[in-house]
């Protein structure tokens, strides 16, 4: 069983063209009876919206198959008044799933991806936080990769809001417990099965954005070369032995082919 990463891992951070084996991968999952999950941090997009994207290029994925964090949001928030961080796609999603953004009063702080945050956009945040607002993260994705730069993911400005505020955060996508939790769950209802972690295999780019804590969990875990790092020795020399990944490939092509060598 499988959960696969999409950004980096089955397609390009720089482009979202497919990344090399990756739809051949998934039509693999589907034509031996694999069950796999795909579990994103995509907030750019309504969900519908990216799975049609990521169908329009091949991949051929159910929406039973599919979670991202924007499906988890009203598990975790029950004042519909936030004041919401990150892109301008991410802000019209918020406002379309019935979020009322409110920078006056808002009973809590939901930090996505943007390039270009300020001094001005973290002074808001800390006065919000420092007058009772919860701090919420879409996701804890470490750092991301556009226009052939890297900047800091959600979990870096997190920390700095934690550490300036000593405001605790909650995450809503990868890697958290309730977001693989219910992936697990719905991998089950469709598999009509009782599934372990330990009989998951998770995929990624991002070893601690989204392996560390399936690790934790109990799932193997593989690490692809193809997004957020072209080599391993950028990352996991930084991290202690037991946070590196079970195995590592270039891209989800040679994982294929170690998948198809072992069912033959």
């Amino acid at each position: 069983m499988v959960f696969v990463d999409v950004q980096g891992t089955l397609i390009s951070d720089e482009d979202k063209s497919p990344i090399e084996g990756s739809v051949a991968f998934m039509r693999f999952l589907r034509e031996e009876g694999i069950p796999y999950m795909v579990v994103t941090n995509n907030t750019k997009y309504a969900s519908a919206t990216f799975i049609e994207m990521l169908n329009a290029r091949g991949y051929g994925i159910d929406k039973a198959h599919y979670l991202d964090p924007l499906m988890m949001l009203d598990t975790l928030i029950a004042h519909k008044n936030v004041a919401v961080y990150g892109n301008s796609d991410f802000l019209e999603n918020m406002q379309a799933l019935g979020y009322d953004l409110d920078f006056e009063k808002p009973t809590a702080v939901i930090v996505g991806l943007k390039p270009d945050y300020t001094n001005e956009d973290f002074a808001q945040m800390i006065e919000f936080l420092l007058k009772g607002a919860k701090l919420i993260g879409m996701h804890a994705t470490t750092l991301y990769a556009k226009n052939s730069k890297r900047y800091p993911g959600t979990a870096a400005i997190l920390e700095m809001l934690k550490t300036a505020t000593s405001v605790p955060y909650t995450i809503v996508g990868k890697p958290s417990v309730p977001f693989y939790a219910q992936a697990k769950k719905m991998l089950e209802d469709v598999t009509h099965k009782t599934i372990t972690y330990e009989d998951i295999l998770m995929i990624s780019d991002d070893v601690k954005g989204d392996l560390v804590g399936a690790k934790e969990l109990g799932m193997r875990t593989l690490f692809v070369l193809s997004g957020k790092y072209r080599h391993a020795d950028e990352i996991l020399p930084k991290l202690p032995i037991h946070e590196h990944p079970d195995d590592i490939k270039a891209h989800l092509g040679e994982v294929l082919q170690h998948m198809q060598g072992v069912t033959r």
